[in-house]
């Protein structure tokens, strides 16, 4: 591997543990953050890593910023998108601006950003995007249905771009996590088969370097979400987050 890593979310502990993991074989990490985020630790972490300002609730600014960074920092190897919010959903319950901001960030800047990446990636002839999805989204539970109708959109959306890619030279990978324990999920109970940032970000490396399309995080939970499709749904209105 070789040219550059871009992050978009130069916050996220996953995206942060992707980029120290393909440090060594790339010539530059790039970490986009809203203006304003101190990124000075996550810099450091890196050992080497430039920082550039990315507001992804801009969807305007989408397509002239990723032009700028591959302008600036060359060829795009692996963008990751790393960005995100969880939100509070009993507030989103009733708080139809709360509600509709989640899905904005977790689905609608989701497929701006991706749509661009997708356009600059084709016509640079190479490049892999990394999407990170959630267990979250495969069967919507009603105990955080605004974030997992989210992500069960851009699941679909990275699905239908992966198979439009083919051929194309540019790879997706789609990341289906499960509970991870870490900065967003402070002071929630951890889910059983729970993982840590760190475990995501070896998954996700291994296989973006098989070119696979798709991993879950931990493995266990593909057969354990097929058979909770199969729940009738008065079992699973009652499941937990």
């Amino acid at each position: 591997m070789s040219g550059t890593v871009l992050v978009l979310g130069g916050r996220s502990e996953i995206g942060l543990a992707v980029a120290q993991r393909l440090a060594g074989d790339h010539d530059k990490i790039v970490l986009a953050a809203r203006p304003g985020s101190d990124l000075t630790a996550a810099v450091a972490t890196l050992g080497k890593a430039e920082t550039v300002d990315f507001d992804a609730d801009d969807l305007a600014a989408h397509g002239p910023f990723l032009e700028q960074v591959q302008a600036e920092h060359g060829p795009l190897d692996v963008i990751v998108l790393a960005f995100g919010i969880l939100g509070d959903q009993a507030r989103a319950e009733t708080d139809a601006t709360h509600a509709a901001a989640i899905v904005h960030t977790d689905y609608v800047a989701q497929v701006g950003v991706l749509t661009h990446a997708a356009n600059l990636l084709r016509a640079q002839g190479h490049g892999s995007l990394v999407v990170f999805s959630s267990v979250a989204g495969i069967r919507v539970r009603r105990a955080n249905y605004v974030y997992g109708s989210a992500k069960a959109g851009l699941d679909g959306f990275a699905s239908g771009l992966a198979d439009a890619l083919h051929g194309s030279g540019v790879h997706l990978l789609l990341v289906r996590p499960g509970f991870v324990i870490g900065r967003m999920t402070e002071g929630m109970s951890p889910a059983p088969f729970s993982s840590t940032p760190d475990q995501v970000a070896d998954a996700t490396v291994a296989a973006l370097r098989k070119r696979r399309g798709v991993v879950w995080v931990p493995g266990v939970l593909r057969p354990v979400f097929f058979a909770m499709r199969l729940l009738p749904r008065a079992v699973w209105r009652r499941m937990p987050r």
